[in-house]
């Protein structure tokens, strides 16, 4: 099988590439980058994985989990969870922490968007455009900033290239359809050699979705039946029409109302290389339309609207007097438009090897619609550079050091402007070094970040000194197997959400209050794992424990405004465990038996995170296996696959159990072509059972279950 060279313009500029490790059996040479290991290193590393575990999502994984949403992308990584709010919001969660303890970015900075302030804020960025996705936990993500506190995820683009172009013109492309979601989506890129020093880039995506089709009833049981309750009480009070309604929503089947989307993405850039040096421009454009339900009963709870309001609107966005998706419905509009450069310049055999540089300006707007009136304005605006010099390796040792900067300017205005407009800007010194010691290697980095946030509305200002560093050590154990441990301590900013916070946020369904005096939150961390080959098997496996000081989480009181639940941000200490494994087993070996191979493929995750009052931290996943076969035989892959998820009781307040769920996928893929230029077709059966599922981590479980039984066809291109 080829190299492959999946370029990252991380925060070093991560360059994937194989064989660092050997081939699964499955391997063909069909060049299409679909199959085998990958280790990630980054630019003066050799071993960046040795810092902390690293997941990459490409090739046929990739196309087989392409959702409209980064976070549904990765559900079947250990360790990642999703938010799943709605088909067109889903974030990434990472060993249970998300929101502001995950940083989001594609080519190495951030996505620039609303999705921190609430889960039912959609990623600014397709998927369809990524080559990769790039998942950092541990120690590593001191290369992302004091956000990234949980973990980073990176999406990898083609659109500033680390590399010429071997071709004359290189063309990628993917479509598909299914029926859960009744997808449509196409997207396509094309790289063009101008000169030999010259590459003009331009991608397209598009993808639109209907209303979400579920098992059985849409509602879980316990709100299904208060719903039910309601309705008799109304009817008992001669109430007919309020008890007709609450009926109708508590029977609702098959189909989960307002959740179509569409989004529509572009982008392009001109890069230029002399030597080892490079520079790059480029401009994209991301729009996202989505519906977003919310809690059925609501109004009924928290009283209608007053005269005056959006007449025949409810709080779960449908007009019920009306079929279909009348005037009221809830929907969201975001768009972004965003500027990027990059550069490398080589500096010889010194002690530097390059400098590198990257720039980002987004301009981002995001718009909440209650029918066709405006509900709510996010306005961001932010700034976001990097440089970095990255050391010759002398006599095993080797790294880089930089300087990152961040500014953001955040406006919201409209009913649920809970976030007063604001302004953060921060600065980060930081340096990640590996040396080797002959049979073992030893990584360290250290981070120091000022963030200031001021609120002249509030007159407020706060300032932050965030010190977070890592000590990694690993040895061979046996063979290409390797072990190690890893020390951590890291320190996150509160954002201006946590401190200033003050309304009604419907997404959460709480009247949301900040505290503008939370201190910074602090995190002791410690991991032990063994990574790498046991013969012919590929393993994985960690396990972490993390001891939280001063955890920011928000807690619901019995007090109510507004028609809502009160909750404060505050803070407490958090003491949080957890394992990951995964391994990939040849059973029969392709090149013993004519072309034909099986691989075994399983992978574990569960986390456990406390309060030091007792309690659990709220919507932490359950216990998630997956066990699959995957054979090769011709030109053709087979996969079948079956995911478990266990039950979750561990809950806080008002927090809802879900039950335990077993998804069973079969997918086969067929090459017909070989060599450089490659095509995959793709048909899959995701949920083959029709299975219902919800996920605990969503806000939303109760009222948006995963999708039923989906049938899929898409098909990669690249020549």
């Amino acid at each position: 099988m080829p190299r492959a060279r999946l370029l990252a313009a991380t925060s070093l500029i991560a360059s994937l590439s194989a064989p660092a490790l050997a081939q699964q059996a499955t391997s063909r040479s069909t060049g299409d980058d679909f199959h085998g290991p990958i280790v990630v290193t980054a630019a003066g590393l050799e071993r960046l994985d040795l810092l902390a575990g690293t997941s990459v999502v490409t090739g046929l994984e990739l196309q087989r989990n392409t959702n409209s949403q980064i976070g549904d992308v990765l559900d079947k990584v250990p360790g990642v969870a999703s938010t799943s709010f709605v088909p067109g919001a889903a974030r990434p969660i990472l060993r249970g922490l998300g929101g502001d303890r995950v940083r989001v970015l594609v080519d190495g900075l951030g996505t620039a968007d609303a999705g921190n302030v609430s889960d039912d804020h959609g990623v600014a960025v397709d998927p369809l455009i990524a080559t990769s996705v790039e998942v950092l936990r541990g120690p590593a993500v001191l290369l992302y900033g004091s956000q990234a506190i949980g973990g980073a995820v990176n999406i990898i683009t083609r659109r500033l290239p680390e590399r010429r172009l071997d071709e004359a013109v290189h063309v990628d492309a993917m479509v598909g359809l299914d029926d859960a979601y009744d997808r449509r989506q196409a997207g396509a890129s094309v790289d063009l050699r101008l000169t030999p020093d010259l590459v003009f880039h331009v991608d397209g995506a598009w993808q639109k979705t209907n209303d979400l089709e579920v098992p059985g009833y849409v509602l879980a049981g316990d709100l299904r039946n208060d719903l039910l309750h309601d309705a008799e009480h109304h009817a008992e009070d001669g109430e007919t029409e309020e008890a007709a309604e609450l009926t109708e929503l508590a029977n609702q089947r098959g189909t989960v109302r307002n959740t179509a989307s569409e989004q529509t993405s572009f982008g392009t850039s001109l890069n230029w290389f002399s030597g080892n040096s490079s520079f790059g421009a480029g401009f994209s454009y991301f729009d996202s339309d989505y519906g977003v339900p919310t809690r059925p009963g609501f109004e009924h709870a928290h009283g209608h609207e007053e005269e005056g309001g959006h007449e025949g609107h409810d709080h779960e966005g449908h007009d019920h007097e009306e079929e279909g998706h009348e005037h009221g419905d809830v929907s969201i509009g975001l768009r972004q438009y965003r500027g990027d450069l990059k550069g490398i310049v080589d500096l010889g055999t010194g002690f530097f090897q390059e400098a590198r540089t990257r720039l980002a300006y987004t301009d981002y707007t995001h718009t909440e619609f209650e029918g066709d009136e405006i509900g709510t304005v996010f306005d961001i605006e932010t700034v976001e550079g990097r440089m970095e010099l990255v050391q010759n390796r002398r006599n095993g040792w080797g790294g880089s050091l930089g300087v990152q900067f961040q500014h953001i300017n955040f406006a919201a205005t409209g009913e649920e402007a809970f976030v007063p407009p604001n302004e953060t800007e921060s600065i980060a010194l930081f340096t990640l070094e590996e040396v080797d010691l002959g049979a073992a290697e030893l990584e360290a980095g250290a981070r120091y970040e000022h963030t200031s946030i001021d609120v002249s509305a509030l007159a407020a200002h706060r300032e932050f000194d965030a010190y977070s560093g890592s000590l990694g050590l690993s040895a061979p154990l046996t063979g290409a197997l390797r072990t190690g441990v890893n020390g951590s301590h890291a320190e996150r900013a509160p954002v201006a959400l946590e401190l200033y916070a003050d309304g009604p946020h419907v997404a959460t369904q709480l009247y949301e209050v900040g505290n503008a005096d939370l201190d910074k939150e602090r995190s002791w961390g410690l991991e032990g794992y063994v990574r790498g080959n046991l013969g012919p098997a590929r393993l994985s496996a960690s396990v972490y424990r993390n001891w939280f000081d001063n955890f920011i989480y928000l807690t619901q009181t019995d007090g109510e405004e507004d028609g809502l639940p009160v909750a404060f941000f505050g803070q407490q200490g958090m003491d949080q465990w957890g394992v990951e494994a995964e391994a990939q087993l040849p059973l029969i070996s392709q090149e013993n038996q004519g072309g034909f191979g099986l691989v075994a493929d399983l992978r574990a995750d569960y986390t456990r995170a406390t309060l030091d009052d007792g309690s659990p931290v709220p919507r932490i996943p359950p216990l998630a296996l997956l066990g699959a076969l995957e054979s090769t035989f011709g030109h053709f892959d087979a996969r079948a696959e079956v995911q478990w998820f266990d039950e979750q009781d561990r809950i806080q307040g008002t927090e809802t159990p879900t039950d335990s769920y077993t998804f069973v996928n079969l997918s086969l893929a067929w090459h017909p072509l070989e060599g450089a230029n490659n095509l995959t077709v793709l048909l899959q059966g995701d949920n083959l059972f029709d299975v219902q599922g919800r996920n605990h981590a969503s806000f939303t479980k109760d009222y948006v279950p995963l999708a039923g039984r989906n049938v899929r066809l898409t098909a990669r291109l690249s020549l």
